[in-house]
């Protein structure tokens, strides 16, 4: 009697393993012959299982079977010679029990749903695995291929081509993908152009006008490696460029680089140097240094190929320079009143910024002298730059000559008890200043671009008239002041007696003064008469 055959074809993936159920065949059990004929079979289904190398592999039962009642369930494998290994059994009420080989010790377990994890993956896991269930009834059988998957161990090109020649079929290069289970996919791009695999390996005509860029891709599951092959055409040279650096501006003193840049594959590396008459040829490399260059190093300079004159480059380059001569320098002694002309002579190769300083001020315009006084005394610094370039020069002005006293002041002291005289002069060298009486000296000013400050403190009984003198080896000069003598008016009615008899007698005596004034003048008008 023939029997149905069902065929199942399913695709899944179950917590990271792809399963793909291929057919299942329901075969006749005949154990007992009072048994009906269809009343029990022997469940068979074979599956392709998918996981991935160095993981936990989970291993499904039959999705199709309810396990939970089941007498008994056994996962077995079928080694390299096709006899069966039992790995685990689970009877009911029961627990696993275990007969593992060495190469499955430790890494394998039965999950809660019948399920057999095997942790590490391995390539050498590969194969059919069988889970049996035996129910009251039936007996099933489900196989599981096993099939380990395994990214490459990167991506390689090797035996790259080291030159294009136009018009010839080049072998570019080899790659391969190492270590993969299944055998990687690789794809060869152009340009991020594919090229086309021919079954003898991936050929294509390339026009060589440029650099190219070939790409190697595996794919492998979702994952894709690329490596990156660079290559460039053999070609001779067509243009030549010639560098300097620095490029602006080169200032005398500075190093001076010629770089010469040709085209071509491969690219030239020794060039002649054509420096104002004079060639040097340097091999091997493409640039030539000129230290500590001048402004005659300024002029046309060329390079060429060694081997065609006809290709060459050329450049004019500037040295920038820069030189002044300031007139007059150092000390410069002048009598005030004269005349002191000062030139500032610059000598550059491009535009320059000039600043003037005095005693480190910054000055608004340049100094001019056309009457010397003694406040333009100091030291005068000009500055002229010309981009990094920078040039200094100085002199220093001493204003001399006779003193001259612009100033002589008065007036009483915050108490009261004294005059304060100030002299002010001018001259240099420093003046001596002298007073005509006696007093104290208060203050003397620092002796500035000739100007000296004194002040003088006097203590009058009488009208006077004070004279400041100021002299120095070119001459002297003398001012005169009036000063008041002092009143004391007496309002204190605490004043000490002594003070008071002074005063009395100071009355009387002006009183005795005015009698015997006013006597003499009455004997002369009786005498005349």
């Amino acid at each position: 009697m023939n029997h149905p055959v069902s065929v199942v074809t399913n695709s899944s993936y179950v917590y990271g393993v792809e399963v793909e159920c291929v057919f299942c065949v329901f075969v006749p059990h005949r154990q007992m012959k009072t048994v009906p004929l269809l009343s029990s079979f022997a469940v068979k289904c074979i599956q392709s299982v998918r996981g991935l190398y160095g993981e936990t592999i989970e291993i499904p039962c039959d999705p199709f079977i309810q396990t939970e009642n089941a007498m008994m369930i056994k996962w077995k494998y079928e080694k390299k010679d096709g006899s069966p290994q039992d790995l685990i059994v689970k009877s009911k009420d029961q627990d696993a029990l275990m007969t593992l080989p060495d190469a499955f010790k430790k890494r394998v377990s039965m999950a809660a749903n019948s399920s057999l994890l095997l942790s590490d993956g391995k390539l050498t896991d590969q194969g059919t695995f069988t889970c049996m269930v035996v129910t009251s009834t039936n007996i099933f059988e489900h196989q599981n291929k096993l099939e380990v998957l395994k990214s490459p161990e990167g991506l390689e090109i090797f035996d790259k081509a080291q030159e294009l020649e136009i018009g010839k079929l080049t072998k570019l290069g080899v790659c391969t993908a190492k270590n993969a289970n299944p055998a990687a996919e690789i794809m060869w791009l152009k340009n991020n152009q594919a090229l086309m695999d021919d079954g003898k390996g991936v050929q294509a005509s390339i026009l060589i006008t440029d650099q190219i860029r070939l790409h190697a891709f595996v794919q492998f599951l979702t994952a894709i490696s690329p490596a990156e092959l660079v290559l460039f055409p053999t070609d001779s040279p067509e243009t030549v460029e010639l560098l300097v650096t620095p490029q602006d501006p080169l200032v005398e003193g500075d190093n001076m680089t010629l770089e010469c840049v040709a085209d071509g594959n491969p690219a030239p590396t020794s060039f002649n140097f054509h420096l104002k008459g004079e060639t040097i040829k340097v091999e091997n490399k493409n640039v030539f240094t000129i230290t500590n260059v001048t402004r005659d190093a300024s002029g046309e300079y060329k390079c060429s190929l060694i081997d065609d004159r006809g290709l060459e480059a050329s450049k004019n380059v500037t040295v920038n320079y820069l030189d002044i001569n300031l007139r007059p320098s150092g000390r410069i002694e002048k009598l005030a009143g004269e005349a002191l002309e000062v030139t500032l002579q610059i000598y550059s190769s491009a535009a320059h910024s000039v600043s003037w300083k005095k005693n480190n001020r910054i000055l608004e315009n340049e100094p001019k002298f056309p009457k010397i006084a003694y406040s333009d005394s100091g030291v005068y610094e000009c500055e002229v730059a010309l981009g990094p370039l920078s040039r200094k020069a100085s002199f220093e002005l001493v204003v001399q000559g006779a003193p001259v006293i612009s100033s002589l002041s008065k007036h009483s002291s915050d108490d009261g008890k004294y005059k304060v005289l100030t002299c002010e002069a001018e001259g240099f060298p420093k003046p001596a200043v002298t007073w005509n009486i006696n007093g104290t000296l208060i203050t003397e000013s620092p002796f500035s671009n000739g100007k000296i400050i004194q002040k003088f403190a006097v203590v009058p009984s009488e009208n006077l008239t004070v004279q400041c003198t100021v002299s120095n080896k070119f001459g002297s000069d003398s001012k005169s002041i009036d000063v008041s003598h002092f009143f004391v008016l007496v309002t204190d009615t605490h004043v000490s007696r002594d003070q008071t008899k002074l005063v009395v007698g100071v009355v009387l005596g002006l009183l005795v003064a005015t009698v015997l004034i006013g006597l003499a003048y009455w004997l002369y008008l009786k005498k005349s008469k």
